[in-house]
Formats: structure tokens, C-alpha cells, sequence
């Protein structure tokens, strides 16, 4: 018995960069299609999920269902509660997830899918509202629906008309449109969003605060105005902060001293053995409230052009110290 060989598909360059442009060219017609098509129903669709006491519920099969879930991710971290539901696992028993206080948000290109078209019925015993995102306006999912939004497309990307590729496209960006208009509707802000992305880069920037993140306690490098120059680079070198803090006895701040500052003295020859912490500070430093920000101290350090800032509380006294080390290593900057 012998094996058959087939040779490998031969890579036609040009052909591939023509189909990849068409694709484009196809996908963004289609989405810029949509706009024509918002209208009365979308303002409807918002208004609906609006005044939704439960959950969005987004349904989809096949590549719909693929998008549904991105759009059910996307209203979720938005501000609309959403989940995702299998029309053919609803049939089999998650329907029991959808409440009559819930909306299901339908995606089928064709209208006509047979998983989503058999629970309507029940939807409506429920009392369920249905919006339809579809693109057939005669289709039975769009002629059942208490909002229809028109996602149709004059043809898919795929040179066989067959796979969809311009369909989905369409989908997701009219998903996306209403949960744009749904968060603005909301009133919904960055630190709202940061809220359901704490793990994220956008939640540690708008959540972490500079106590978080600052160092504190005996890490805190500090020496009285009296003290000489061998004790105040103990201090620098001990804590490691770069800086140290020039304060009163009662640990209001009265300047810094920082390795930038060590150089720029020895560079004048000025014999540093003789000097005290008053002498070589420098006065009036910048400071942050340990209830900032951490962004704000890396926007302060940015602007300022400096790598240490000192950490003070509602009083006005020392409280704490960092670098961009520290806000490096807590991924703010």
C-alpha cells in the first residue's frame, strides 16, 4: 500500500496581498454601511436595556455566538450586566438562566438560525423583551423581536460569498456602538472602568494609590538640618532611596538631598566634611499626598524631571518616600 503525497499550497504573493486589501476594503464598506441604518430602533435598543431590572442576555450560534460573547464582555466591563447563553444548551435546560426580568440580545446574520428561532416562544411566555440583531428584516428572529437592529451586508469578504467575515464584522461593531451608547447613557468614568479591571494596567493607574505603593516607616530616609555629611550619605546609602529627606523635629519637610545634588556639588569642589544637611539641601522639594494617585506621582516625577518624591500626609509631615523604582516594579509606569 502507497501513500498518497500532495505537494503544499504555493503562496502567490500578490494574490494574497489583493485578497487581504479586498477583505479590508469589504469589511470597512460594511460597517460604515451600518450608519445608515441607525435609526429609531437603536435609540430604542438603549432605552430598552436601560430600563432592563435584570441582566442582558446575549445569544448567538456558530461564529455569531463568538461574537455575542465579545459583546456580552463588552457591556459587562461597561456597565450593562450581561452574560452569554448557548441557544442549544438553552434548549436543554440554561434557559433556566434567563429570568423575566432579564433582555436577550439575539445575533443571527440570518434570522433563521433553528436553535434561537425554537425558544422564542418560551422567551415570549416569559415576558422576556427580544432585541433581534440580524440581517434580514423579513427573518422570523427579526419579525418576533420587540427591536430589530439591522446589521445586513451587501456581501461577505470571502471570495466564495460563503464564510462569514463581513457579517461578523458588522456584528461586532454595531455591538460595540451600543455599548458605547449605553456606558455614555450610564454616565459610566475611566475610574468606573478601572473598577471591573483591577488586574489591569488601566485599573492599577486609576485605583493604586501612592500609599500603596510608597515606603514607609524606618524605610523612609530622614536626618534632622543638623546633621553632617557623613550622616546624611548613611542614610542615603542605608535606605537606598536615592534622596533623603531634610526635616524638623517634628517631621514637616524642609528639603531633600539627593545623588543628583552630590554630584553637582563635588563638581564645584566645595568640601562637603564641613557641610550639614541645611547647607547642602534643597528647599521647598516637591511633595505628594500619600492619598494621591501613584499616576500622579509618575506624572509629577515626568513633568518635574526628577526620580524620588517624598510622601506627606493631611498635616503635612512626612509620611513616606518613593522612586520610579517603586513605581516601576508596582507596574504604574
Amino acid at each position: 500500500m502507497t501513500l498518497e503525497h500532495t505537494s503544499a499550497p504555493t503562496l502567490q504573493a500578490e494574490r494574497a496581498l489583493r485578497l487581504a486589501r479586498d477583505t479590508l476594503d469589504i469589511e470597512a464598506a460594511a460597517v460604515l454601511g451600518l450608519k445608515q441604518n441607525l435609526g429609531e430602533s437603536f435609540a430604542r435598543a438603549v432605552a430598552m436595556v436601560l430600563d432592563v431590572r435584570g441582566r442582558v442576555v446575549v445569544m448567538g450560534m456558530g461564529k455569531s455566538g463568538h461574537i455575542g460573547r465579545k459583546i456580552t464582555a463588552t457591556l459587562a466591563s461597561t456597565g450593562t450586566p450581561a452574560l452569554f447563553v448557548h441557544p442549544a444548551e438553552a434548549s436543554h435546560g440554561d434557559l433556566g438562566m434567563i429570568k423575566s426580568v432579564d433582555l436577550v440580545l439575539a445575533i443571527s446574520n440570518s434570522g433563521e438560525s433553528e436553535e434561537l428561532t425554537a425558544i422564542l416562544p418560551v422567551l415570549k411566555r416569559l415576558g422576556v423583551p427580544l432585541i433581534a440583531m440580524t440581517g434580514h428584516v423579513e427573518s422570523t428572529l427579526a419579525r418576533h423581536a420587540d427591536v430589530f437592529l439591522d446589521c445586513g451586508v451587501e456581501k461577505e469578504a470571502c471570495p466564495l460569498n460563503l464564510a462569514p467575515t463581513a457579517s461578523t464584522t458588522a456584528q461586532l461593531a454595531l455591538g460595540d456602538a451600543l455599548a458605547v451608547a449605553l456606558l455614555d447613557a450610564r454616565g459610566f468614568k475611566a475610574e468606573d472602568f478601572a473598577r471591573s479591571h483591577p488586574g489591569g494596567a488601566l485599573g492599577r493607574k486609576l485605583l493604586m494609590h501612592v500609599s500603596d505603593v510608597m515606603r514607609s516607616g524606618d524605610a523612609v530616609p530622614h536626618v534632622g538640618p543638623h546633621a553632617n555629611f557623613s550622616e546624611l550619605m548613611r542614610e542615603m546609602s542605608v535606605k537606598g532611596l536615592g534622596a533623603t529627606a531634610v526635616v524638623d523635629d517634628h517631621l514637616n519637610v524642609l528639603g531633600i538631598f539627593t545623588d543628583g545634588d552630590l554630584r553637582r556639588l563635588v563638581e564645584q569642589g566645595l568640601d562637603l566634611r564641613t557641610t550639614t544637611a541645611a547647607e547642602v539641601m534643597h528647599p521647598n522639594p516637591s511633595t505628594i499626598a500619600r492619598d494621591a494617585l501613584a499616576v500622579e506621582a509618575a506624572e509629577m516625577m515626568e513633568l518635574r524631571c526628577i526620580t524620588s518624591v517624598l510622601v506627606v500626609d493631611a498635616s503635612g509631615q512626612l509620611c513616606g518616600a518613593l522612586n520610579s523604582n517603586d513605581l516601576m516594579r508596582a507596574k504604574v509606569i
